[in-house]
């Protein structure tokens, strides 16, 4: 039976093609391609922190975003599939064992947003999935309070789950502006949904 142009299992292999396409690491890009064209968060110059780069894909947006200008910092356990050019700086390594000076660098520049795709090992158990994507969430949630400037903005990917409304309050207290969405990119079984937010706090609220 041929595909409907409605369908979103007939887009989901678009997205495929098209990230291969166009020499694009996953079909991941396209998430963060239309959450920033919805809520226009990257900008030419900015710098951005990539937390669970690998392989690649949302670095590529970044960097294409933000232009030479710009610095794009990514971080993961998996080594990258692609190239960087000198704007861009990847480290292998754990998140929680990296001093944060190390993603700031020698001018120790503030990001203007941190972006994480970052999922855990699933075992496929929803709850434990869930819970252990949540504090993923809340560890990237407090990198922001050491290196994301007053005003910056965060996207984070989580699964839906009993600590999703835990997220949600730490979010809320840092952030002025936020949104719960999913990309038409994401596929229909998967439970993810990407937490946006923008105009960080100054500091977070008791």
């Amino acid at each position: 039976m041929p595909h409907k142009m409605g369908d979103r299992s007939y887009r989901h292999d678009v997205y495929y093609q098209n990230a291969k396409k166009n020499n694009f690491a996953s079909r991941a890009v396209y998430k963060l391609d239309e959450i920033d064209k919805r809520f226009h968060l990257i900008h030419k110059g900015d710098h951005v922190l990539d937390l669970g780069a690998a392989p690649g894909s949302w670095m590529q947006y970044s960097l294409s975003a933000v232009g030479p200008a710009g610095r794009v910092v990514g971080i993961d356990l998996l080594p990258l599939k692609i190239q960087l050019p000198g704007y861009g700086a990847f480290i292998q390594g754990d998140i929680r064992e990296t001093p944060v000076e190390q993603f700031l660098g020698p001018e120790g520049r503030l990001f203007d947003v941190v972006v994480s795709d970052m999922a855990p090992n699933t075992i496929g158990v929803k709850f434990t999935d869930a819970t252990r994507s949540a504090a993923l969430v809340l560890f990237a949630l407090e990198m922001t309070d050491r290196v994301l400037r007053p005003g910056g903005s965060f996207v984070a990917k989580i699964f839906q789950g009993v600590d999703f409304d835990e997220a949600l309050r730490a979010l809320k207290s840092r952030f002025v502006r936020f949104k719960v969405v999913k990309p038409e990119s994401s596929r229909v079984a998967s439970k993810e949904m990407y937490l946006v937010a923008w105009e960080r706090r100054q500091e977070p609220l008791p």
